[in-house]
């Protein structure tokens, strides 16, 4: 619209200049006929905006209305006991994030009350999806899975209230103790206000192994029956690495433990080792038998610690 009204400006002033100069009007008639056609297309400039603005509001209306409209998340089950016990199955689980492009395919595994697994293969291979799947992030298209599990993130909140946030009522000396036990004492010892300094940015003011140790601190707190860790030691240094790694052989001591690791150092000393590829399980087995095996994680490894091509 503003496109037409210049257009019909320039009109005006090209065929009004050229009666002028003949001597059919004044200059005053043309300024009187600019002045008429812009007050003619602002009415329909506002209209036009008007119009504009409801688009808008239409397509923010469909969004919150498809939001609406989304069916509610199905949250059947039972919470654990106190003193239960807390193993995990899989049964025949299967799972695409696209239809037709199945991700997980009838992936059957059973953690048994207070032991260690370990997933391990290569990147895509579906190790990060059955952890998923276990929260209940993504629901799966068949099969079972018999216990729920949550993860940890850090909060834009001091780090006190972030290690509480598993046990909102834990005392201050449960919180010393997390702390020492998963080697985090000096470390928020440095930290500008100690307990009470505000991590920004869901942790963005402290370093990556900062956060992971934080992360063991409050599962520490929380003192959870199962225990997920996904990539515990990643994009940490060696000295770093060392420290998570004693944290986490003292907190997953008699705890249901599934581990997700590339560094196979961190998951060695697991009860039960699985090699996924291409969202199946391709074998298992302790660290042992499974390199006597020569398998794929025995590629795995010799790849990591003697070596090989990859």
């Amino acid at each position: 619209m503003n496109c037409i009204g210049n257009i019909g400006f320039v009109i005006i002033a090209v065929f009004g200049g050229y009666f002028s100069m003949n001597g059919l009007i004044s200059v005053g008639v043309i300024s009187a006929f600019i002045v008429y056609a812009k007050q003619f297309s602002r009415p329909i400039n506002e209209i036009a905006q008007i119009y504009g603005q409801l688009q808008t509001a239409v397509a923010g209306a469909e969004r919150v209305f498809a939001v609406l409209d989304e069916e509610t998340e199905d949250k059947s089950g039972v919470a654990l006991e106190t003193g239960e016990k807390a193993a995990v199955t899989f049964q025949n689980v299967c799972f695409s994030y696209e239809a037709g492009t199945p991700v997980i395919r009838d992936f059957t595994l059973a953690v048994p009350n207070g032991r260690k697994v370990a997933l391990v293969g290569a990147t895509g291979s579906g190790k990060t999806t059955i952890v998923n799947l276990l929260m209940r992030f993504y629901d799966i298209e068949s099969g079972e899975i018999r216990i729920n599990g949550q993860d940890t993130v850090l909060f834009s909140d001091t780090v006190r209230n972030n290690l509480k946030y598993g046990n909102d009522s834990a005392a201050e000396e449960q919180l010393k103790a997390a702390v020492e036990m998963s080697q985090c004492r000096d470390m928020i010892g440095l930290l500008p206000q100690g307990y009470d300094t505000v991590l920004t940015g869901s942790g963005a003011n402290i370093s990556q192994g900062q956060r992971q140790l934080l992360a063991i601190a409050r599962a520490f707190v929380a003192d959870p029956k199962i225990l997920i860790l996904d990539e515990a030691t990643s994009n940490v240094d060696t000295r770093t690495e060392k420290a998570i790694q004693d944290a986490m052989h003292s907190i997953m001591q008699g705890r249901t433990s599934i581990v997700i690791a590339h560094r196979l150092s961190t998951i060695r000393d697991s009860d039960l080792i699985v090699v996924m590829e291409h969202g199946e399980i391709a074998e298992s087995g302790s660290h042992e038998e499974l390199l006597a095996k020569k398998g794929r994680y025995y590629e795995l490894y010799m790849t990591q610690y003697a070596g090989f091509a990859t």
